[in-house]
């Protein structure tokens, strides 16, 4: 397993009126976060809050290229990004303790904080396909590149790790700073993951390491 010290290589907000950033995810040109009781969507370049959805936004955050998908607590709802819309809701795998989603493959992938566990999960259905096991709390999740990453967020200890998507074995880890969490995670599809900084209010830059 590799292991490298995680290089933050820049920092968004706090946002006005953000105190906790819980879900991230990336349509392509912008960041959305979920803070709670809305979706506000951040300009990368600049990093300064745009715009925003009055929706329910406790925890993971996704987008599948069309609409975005947001876990409010029991439910995972699929939401018209332009008009906040709710357009269909399925049931959040444990029923509760939904934290990372990310959209890969046709599939949601749902982190379970304190369940330790990952799900992939029909969209259509909320049918769980299947489950990987990991052996910390597990907060963001992302794929990239055919990699499948979550956060994790323990013991005032958080990383990202890159898993074996068939067995969870770790394959790569990217400590933190101490004191430094990660809530949310995404990928731009590149070189770069957007982390949700929890109760800092703040969203973190860590670089992708170079493939081989």
């Amino acid at each position: 397993m590799k292991q490298t010290v995680a290089q933050i290589v820049r920092e968004y907000g706090p946002f006005p009126g953000v105190s906790t950033v819980g879900g991230v995810t990336y349509d392509g040109r912008r960041l959305w976060i979920a803070s709670g009781d809305k979706l506000n969507v951040v300009d990368p370049e600049t990093g300064t809050a745009v715009d925003s959805l009055a929706v329910a936004a406790d925890a993971g955050t996704a987008y599948d290229g069309r609409h975005l998908f947001q876990i409010a607590e029991s439910r995972i709802h699929k939401i018209d990004p332009v008009s906040g819309e709710i357009l269909a809701s399925i049931p959040t795998p444990g029923g509760s303790g939904g934290s990372g989603l990310a959209w890969a493959e046709g599939s949601l992938w749902v982190g379970q904080y304190r369940a330790r566990k990952i799900h992939q999960v029909d969209p259509e259905t909320g049918a769980v396909i299947r489950t990987i096991e990991s052996n910390r709390f597990v907060t963001g999740v992302t794929w990239v590149g055919g990699e499948l990453w979550h956060g994790t967020w323990e013991a005032e200890e958080s990383d990202l790790r890159r898993i074996d998507p068939a067995t969870g074995e770790v394959l790569e880890r990217l400590e933190m700073p101490a004191g430094v969490g990660v809530s949310g995670l995404e990928s731009d599809g590149a070189d770069r993951f957007f982390c949700g900084g929890g109760n800092s209010g703040r969203v973190r830059v860590v670089r992708r390491p170079p493939r081989e």
